[in-house]
């Protein structure tokens, strides 16, 4: 009975808001919100995220943000969005048709903001987005909307098994855009 309940209260899980404006410096993209982000209603809330640590790290931002300031970001011209906006408790979850019309409302999203780079976090996002099953880390060579960079990074999640140290040596090719 008790299980029951639980997964009840996951299937009412609210997605989280976007933090996005027109003119970003770097548009973050991530999966779908974790379980955590949606109790709290904050991106990469989970602390075994790595998210927040790995942009001071790589000097995207000069202080360590927490969760609950990631509206700050945009101050920063940093946004937030995830390709589908339904939480789950892994990727894995997410259906080929949620990708799908998430990848749509993402171009369309991407082209009326019109940010100087798109940064997916975690390689399988990109994947979904551009239908492209090679997929290099760091600044792609033909973007699927042209005049905007997109650059690939692995996730941030504490799932995933690269070093920190490699992690943030990617993320530190997106100074150029700051």
């Amino acid at each position: 009975m008790s299980i029951q309940l639980k997964e009840d209260s996951i299937l009412h899980l609210e997605p989280i808001p976007d933090h996005i404006q027109p003119g970003l410096k770097i548009l973050f993209v991530g999966f779908n919100p974790s379980i955590r982000s949606s109790e709290t209603g904050y991106h990469y809330a989970n602390p075994n995220n790595r998210f927040w640590k790995i942009l001071f790290l790589a000097g995207i931002t000069p202080r360590k943000f927490r969760p609950d300031e990631n509206s700050k970001l945009l101050e920063l011209g940093l946004g937030l969005t995830n390709i589908v906006p339904r939480p789950t408790k892994e990727a894995a979850e997410i259906t080929k048709d949620e990708y799908r019309i998430g990848a749509e409302k993402l171009k369309k999203k991407i082209q009326r903001l019109q940010p100087a780079a798109v940064c997916f976090v975690g390689k399988g996002v990109y994947q979904q987005y551009s239908k492209r099953r090679l997929v290099p880390w760091g600044e792609q060579s033909d973007p699927v909307i042209p005049g905007i960079a997109e650059f690939v990074a692995p996730s941030s999640s504490g799932l995933v098994r690269i070093k920190q140290d490699e992690i943030v040596g990617i993320y530190k090719g997106l100074q150029k855009y700051l």
